[in-house]
């Protein structure tokens, strides 16, 4: 049953970005075609993400961007930060996977934890090397000197799990991805037409014709031109193509639009996918009790004895990108590990090695892809493929041989810790995260660098200031004048969520009245402003290690918390 929930989850997933390209695959490839926009660093850093975003799948996004690169009609330095937002965009999925585990605070904590630890690193991976890339053009530089220097040649790209999947994924739905490149490298013809693929083979045949053209400068040489009067003809390659075979999947035939046919899997993958993850999540902790749990946390978490305790954490970065590798797809194998963090099997600071190779196996297979190009494109292709592959191993360089800079790791813990409080935050942060933030920087970079430095500059002395004042006030407080060791000066909303959380609550409370599903006293909201500043006062316990194997008393503990509140809102 385990098995096949997890088939079922992965081809929910490969479904899912198939609905997400019928949505917005049309708009994406309109963003990539404004290049004057490109040319911005930041506008391209955001447009890697957006882009993502709308299709779900950094290797649909970075498949434009080499279609662009090859067609000329984008330079491999002004790809250099799409990709790198393609890989920021890419780690959205296992972190919209995590919210499934809502129901449960311990559990929530954890899986949550797991999985924005992907996104703290690509994005503290892009503070550091896309200034990096605009001062010195590392990555182009570095990645163009291994283009030159070895003579590569054509491959073929291997099929691995995609065997497995595609009979299921593609008697549902099978799109045309050519489309989207298509309105990307500006055919006028690609608009016209439909992403769902209706014919499954096809014959082209290319034949010499005589056509008109405008003038003589429209002509494919001098030898091969003439005029008739006011007409121009020349000879040129027509190329037409006769369908054969019509599709046999399930909207082959369906008269429906993009937009329907999207929305349509779109709901039905989602369906799929989050009662796949809770039955998976179910039988897992129905599986790993008792002595089998500790056990395989014995075996996952443990490092090699001293003095090679060092290697594990590499040896994990090696699984994960051969898994990765295996299932060709980060976005898969990170929000497969998610539920297994989430339950304890797979502690934080294991996930994230696994995590970081994640990053490294999914540009090995669009490096196997690029070599599969024609020999005309071939460079540019695998330098974009080893753009991304050099980016990936950077990131790793500075944010994890040395155990103080694994900082992606203690600012997952403690989004974690205040999500598990005030699980709202969660919502929050993926909308700003991946849809404000961006748009934001998008806005100012548009805008010009002189708007964008005068609104961000400011914006970033500020919060290196707040950073600095908080390290200071938990370590050297009496470095600090009287009225900065604490933030009480400031309004309680100005630096604690729990008047937020109240208004959250409040907000719900009215919700669920007009749907007549509770009633809110009156007088709970002074109880509700108690049990709030209660919540902040008390710090929440940092569970990261298995729920089975924890003591008894914190599980009796959390279960009265929650019948009291539970009380409170019955009154």
């Amino acid at each position: 049953m385990l098995l096949a929930f997890l088939y079922m989850f992965i081809c929910s997933l490969d479904i899912l970005s198939s609905a997400f390209q019928l949505v917005g695959g049309k708009a994406a490839g309109d963003i990539f075609k404004d290049n004057s926009v490109l040319a911005n660093p930041l506008a391209g850093l955001v447009i890697g993400v957006l882009v993502t975003l709308l299709v779900q799948s950094s290797s649909t996004s970075s498949s434009i961007v080499v279609s662009m690169v090859s067609s000329g009609l984008l330079t491999v330095q002004l790809a250099v930060p799409i990709i790198m937002g393609t890989n920021i965009g890419t780690s959205v999925t296992n972190t919209l996977v995590a919210m499934t585990q809502a129901g449960d605070r311990s559990t929530f904590r954890r899986a949550f934890a797991g999985a924005t630890v992907h996104d703290f690193f690509n994005w503290l991976s892009v503070l550091v090397l896309l200034p990096l890339e605009v001062a010195t053009g590392y990555l182009f530089k570095v990645t163009k000197l291994i283009i030159d220097s070895f003579n590569i040649e054509s491959g073929e790209a291997p099929e691995l799990l995609n065997v497995i999947t595609d009979p299921l994924t593609e008697s549902i739905i099978q799109l045309d991805e050519s489309v989207i490149s298509g309105i990307a490298t500006g055919d006028p013809e690609a608009r016209d037409k439909s992403l769902v693929k209706r014919w499954c083979l096809t014959f082209s045949n290319t034949t010499l014709m005589n056509v008109t053209v405008p003038g003589p400068e429209n002509c494919t040489s001098w030898s091969s031109c003439w005029s008739d009067g006011n007409t121009t003809f020349t000879m040129k390659n027509i190329s037409k193509t006769y369908n054969l075979e019509k599709c046999t999947h399930l909207f082959a035939n369906v008269g429906l639009s993009d937009l329907a046919v999207g929305l349509i899997l779109l709901a039905l993958s989602l369906l799929v996918l989050c009662s796949c993850l809770i039955l998976i999540v179910k039988l897992l902790n129905s599986m790993l009790k008792g002595q089998v749990a500790g056990v395989i946390k014995k075996i996952l978490n443990t490092d090699f004895p001293f003095p090679f305790g060092w290697v594990t954490g590499y040896i994990a970065i090696l699984v994960g990108a051969g898994m990765t590798f295996i299932v060709q797809s980060s976005s898969v194998f990170t929000s497969a590990i998610t539920p297994l963090v989430g339950i304890g099997v797979i502690s934080l600071e294991r996930a994230y090695p696994l995590s970081l190779g994640s990053n490294i196996g999914t540009t090995t297979t669009a490096i196997l892809a690029a070599m599969a190009s024609p020999g005309e494109t071939l460079a540019n292709s695998l330098q974009i493929a080893l753009v991304h592959f050099l980016f990936n191993i950077s990131g790793i360089i500075l944010w994890y041989p040395i155990p103080f800079t694994r900082i992606p790791i203690r600012l997952a813990k403690a989004l974690g810790n205040i999500t598990s409080s005030y699980r709202w935050f969660a919502a929050v942060y993926i909308i700003c995260c991946f849809f404000v933030f961006p748009l934001l920087i998008f806005s100012l970079s548009l805008a010009g660098w002189q708007v964008m430095a005068g609104v961000g500059v400011p914006l970033v002395v500020i919060l290196i200031i707040i950073i600095v004042i908080n390290v200071l006030q938990k370590r050297k407080p009496g470095c600090l004048p009287a009225v900065l060791r604490s933030w009480d000066f400031l309004p309680l909303w100005a630096h604690s969520l729990a008047p937020w959380d109240k208004v959250v609550g409040v907000i719900t409370a009215k919700c669920c009245c007009c749907c007549k599903c509770c009633q809110v006293a009156p007088n709970d909201e002074e109880q509700g402003e108690k049990d709030s500043m209660e919540k902040k006062i008390k710090p929440q316990p940092e569970v990261y290690d298995n729920p089975v194997m924890s003591a008894e008393k914190e599980v009796e503990n959390e279960t009265k918390i929650e019948l009291n509140i539970l009380k409170m809102t019955q009154l």
